[in-house]
């Protein structure tokens, strides 16, 4: 009898240790789960993903404080060049608008190579229909020369920033990264274009020393030229690659000044490109013969040593993007520097 207890006293003693074993393991993963889920709430990858897309974020713009979503789902960028800052810093937008008589040749491809869907628009036309059926979640846009009443309507359809800059690529790519949270890609895409850009201009004044260059707008009744001094793309012409405007001319702070033929011999540039105006339903034909029928044109010293060259208008107004930019500048070495 006493053997029989013993032996069952043992058997009792190990089934509790094994048991004190199994509940300190209980315990502790117990503890374990308390101490990682402190002060968060358990989510499932469902739940998480609603919460990502709830997440908003206070940004400025052109004017004042807009409150945005921290990761848009159906980004509608109006600006193309906007649209191509962006995708170079990796942020591809859903959705651009796009005018096709006005675009650089080249986007079209591009943006369809990015998954972004084109929407065709007529130029300086702004159909808030439209837009409103695209569903956006969020605008961008530029906001300089926007009008408050433009930009109240957009921000009905959706949350929208009116970016405080135009469309120049060192004023606003920078902008548009501190937006996304992209300014250290956006500072080495401009690094590496000032690089570009540095040797094109090392080329260009080895080149032509201080031969003048003219950008010459020709439209359905008027002439324009260039102001080397107001801003837009004249800084890519006159201040990125470093080309000389006629003496006549240095300090127009006009992006494009309307002039008469009998100016043209006071300016009289070595070199001349020659836009030939684009918009829809705009005819320069009889502006273009005109010109090159005059005997003020024919005795200009650019034309006489054949050194007029064509300009696109979709190559330096929206064609300007970190591609673009650098397409255009090749073009203009290509043609100046023998």
């Amino acid at each position: 009898m006493k053997v029989r207890i013993k032996g069952l006293g043992i058997l009792l003693l190990i089934a509790g240790l094994l048991l004190a074993a199994c509940s300190g393991g209980a315990t502790e993963e117990t503890d374990v789960a308390s101490t990682a889920g402190a002060g968060t709430e358990v989510t499932t990858g469902a739940e998480k993903a609603v919460n990502v897309a709830d997440e908003t974020k206070v940004v400025h713009d052109q004017f004042g404080e807009v409150t945005i979503p921290a990761h848009p789902k159906n980004l509608v960028v109006l600006n193309s060049i906007y649209a191509e800052y962006l995708i170079e810093m990796g942020i591809t937008p859903q959705i651009v608008l796009y005018t096709p008589e006005v675009e650089a040749e080249y986007r079209p491809a591009y943006f369809k190579e990015h998954g972004v869907q084109i929407i065709e628009i007529e130029q300086y036309q702004m159909n808030y229909e439209q837009l409103l059926a695209l569903s956006p979640d969020m605008l961008l846009t530029a906001g300089e020369g926007m009008e408050q009443s433009v930009y109240d309507e957009l921000s009905k359809i959706a949350p929208t920033v009116a970016l405080d800059s135009n469309s120049e690529m060192t004023r606003a790519m920078p902008k548009l990264a501190a937006i996304f949270d992209k300014s250290e890609k956006a500072a080495s895409i401009l690094t590496e274009f000032d690089e570009k850009a540095k040797q094109a201009r090392e080329k260009i004044a080895a080149a032509l020393g201080n031969k003048t260059v003219l950008v010459l707008r020709v439209e359905h009744d008027r002439y324009r030229f260039m102001g080397p001094k107001g801003g837009n793309s004249s800084i890519f012409f006159y201040n990125t690659l470093g080309l000389n405007s006629p003496e006549a001319i240095k300090d127009s702070t006009v992006w494009f000044n309307p002039f008469s033929l009998e100016f043209l011999p006071e300016m009289n540039p070595d070199y001349i490109f020659l836009e030939d105006r684009t918009l829809k339903g705009y005819d320069t034909k009889q502006s273009m013969e005109n010109l090159k029928q005059s005997k003020l044109w024919k005795n200009l010293e650019a034309v006489k040593n054949d050194h007029v060259f064509p300009l696109k208008t979709s190559e330096f107004t929206s064609g300007v993007g970190p591609i673009g930019s650098v397409k255009l500048m090749d073009y203009v070495v290509e043609k100046l520097v023998p």
